[in-house]
């Protein structure tokens, strides 16, 4: 345990109340269970309901425009300013409304596995289940490194604080605010618990570019012989599911960074959507999902406490949060070397990408800035009955609060300087665009992978896709050879060409935002592409 005589140091806040300080998961449970803030699954889980906020609040997230760093923050819509001296007011009112709460929750953690680059972050909240999440959701600490215990970061989270846009300059009564320069994050006006732990991934986005370490956005696994492999993708392309390789152990689920030593984990828990989950399909995430000790967010269940993970009445955002060691098969220390394959994954529902492609450090760069993937038509409320396009910037444009294109140059110097190889691999659709094509056989897929990790597709002949420019192997074993080229699967060749020019074009588009910025080489590769 941390100094119980200290546990709001360094974090400005003065408690009338009692403190409680860096308890275990059985004593924020039975915390959460006295204050009523939630109930107990059949299986043991802690079963809590964020009410209004069921995701982010991306339109409520403001940076503090500090004279230190405004120059390098990213401004706009991701990124909004706010005012140094309205910050310094809100930080003021949120610390009184936590200094008069009869009790406060405390949490001693660490961000970042790799002890060169980690952070300490001290949470203070008005709610044991956040604090509880917060626990499993980031590295603890062991006993022994709490005593004298000082933050570099800390977050004021008060879910029950409604912001003023008046006075805190501000959009609504909710506000995810975060200065660099004073290393605070305050969070109001939502209980949604991921906030806490997209906020710090901000904050390593922030500081590890200045020490050559690439911050990512990315699934990590490593094989028996020390092969690392990352696994980039925007929700739907099949991220969690192929990193997930039972003769492969998981790294981390979700973000990393990438610096001299090799690949290490920010985090020391998984935050898994589960709706629809079945134990079927993902064995591990339902196993963790049904345990004591896991956070489940908006998940229903019945009287009993029976979990109905298909029932999506409060929202499709349901979450199960647990420590990374409830799932088997792990690295336990978070680290491994450096990156031998960086996969990027995309779901192109317009059916024109190849199912794998291999990729030049410049062509990497820019599928890193575009960041694709396709949503499919009907499957959200609002889409026509075309695909749409997605372009999230670095696969994670809402935790970006430095220009993209720093990303991107990182990415494409660790690429060459490391020698890994690079793969464009579409989990979408082959045959023809949704509606008239097929998804992809997960069988070959994961054969293409397979083949790509193992070094087997570095040898086999390739020709170049000539709408993107992509390299495409012309022959794998388990694949067939129709299926390599996705022109070759569609019958009107014609409609491939057309449909492939489309999405040429909506590339193209997207990267004007960062065709000045990037070298020659990489507005080669875009040219290319958008041939």
């Amino acid at each position: 345990m941390s100094d119980p005589a200290h546990p709001l140091s360094g974090t400005g806040v003065s408690a009338g109340g009692e403190v409680h300080a860096n308890l275990t998961a059985p004593g924020l449970v039975a915390h959460a269970l006295r204050r009523g803030e939630g109930r107990l699954s059949a299986d043991g889980a802690f079963i809590a309901v964020t009410g209004q906020h069921t995701g982010r609040s991306v339109q409520d997230k403001f940076v503090a425009d500090d004279p230190s760093v405004t120059q390098e923050i990213w401004w706009g819509r991701i990124n909004q300013k706010m005012a140094p001296e309205k910050f310094a007011g809100l930080a003021a009112r949120i610390r009184g409304f936590l200094g008069a709460k009869p009790e406060l929750f405390t949490q001693d953690l660490y961000a970042g596995a790799d002890p060169a680059h980690r952070i300490r972050v001290r949470l203070v909240s008005t709610h044991a289940w956040h604090t509880l999440f917060a626990r499993n959701m980031f590295i603890r600490p062991a006993e022994a490194e709490l005593a004298g215990f000082e933050p570099d970061y800390v977050i004021l989270h008060a879910p029950e604080f409604e912001a003023d846009p008046a006075k805190d300059g501000c959009r609504s009564g909710t506000c995810i605010a975060l200065s660099f320069e004073k290393r605070l994050i305050l969070i109001a006006g939502t209980s949604y618990a991921g906030e806490i732990k997209k906020s710090i991934f901000t904050v390593m986005n922030w500081l590890l570019p200045a020490k050559g370490v690439l911050p990512m956005h990315c699934s990590a696994n490593v094989g028996a012989k020390g092969d690392v492999a990352l696994f980039f993708g925007l929700s739907g392309t099949g991220k969690t599911t192929l990193s997930s390789d039972p003769e492969r152990r998981l790294i981390g689920d979700d973000e990393h960074g990438w610096g001299e030593h090799g690949v290490f984990n920010f985090e020391g828990g998984c935050y898994a959507k589960v709706i629809r989950l079945s134990r079927e399909a993902e064995p591990q995430i339902w196993d963790a999902s049904h345990r004591f000790g896991t956070v489940l967010e908006n998940v229903v269940a019945d009287r009993h406490g029976r979990l109905d993970l298909d029932d999506a009445s409060l929202t499709e955002n349901t979450r199960a949060c647990y420590p990374i060691e409830f799932i088997p098969n792990i690295v336990p220390e978070g680290r491994a070397g450096r990156p031998r394959n960086v996969v990027m994954l995309t779901a192109d529902a317009f059916g024109v990408l190849p199912p794998i492609a291999r990729l030049s450090p410049a062509q990497a760069m820019y599928h890193f800035l575009s960041g694709y993937t396709a949503r499919v038509a009907g499957t959200e409320k609002g889409l026509g009955r075309e695909p749409q396009a997605t372009f999230s910037t670095c696969f994670g444009a809402p935790f970006l609060p430095r220009n993209p294109e720093v990303y991107g140059r990182l990415l494409e110097q660790l690429l060459r300087r490391d020698g890994a190889e690079c793969w464009l691999v579409n989990t979408g659709w082959t045959g023809g665009a949704y509606g008239t094509g097929r998804r992809m056989s997960i069988a070959h897929t994961r054969a293409l992978l397979r083949a790509a990790l193992d070094g087997a597709l570095l040898d086999v002949p390739y020709e170049r896709d000539p709408f993107f420019g992509l390299m495409i192997p012309t022959a794998v074993p388990g694949v067939p050879s129709e299926v390599l080229n996705p022109r070759n699967s569609w019958a009107d060749k014609a409609a491939y060409d057309a449909q492939a020019r489309h999405l040429v074009s909506l590339f193209e588009k997207n990267f004007e935002t960062f065709a000045a910025a990037v070298g020659e080489e990489v507005r080669a590769a875009a040219i290319r592409a958008a041939a």
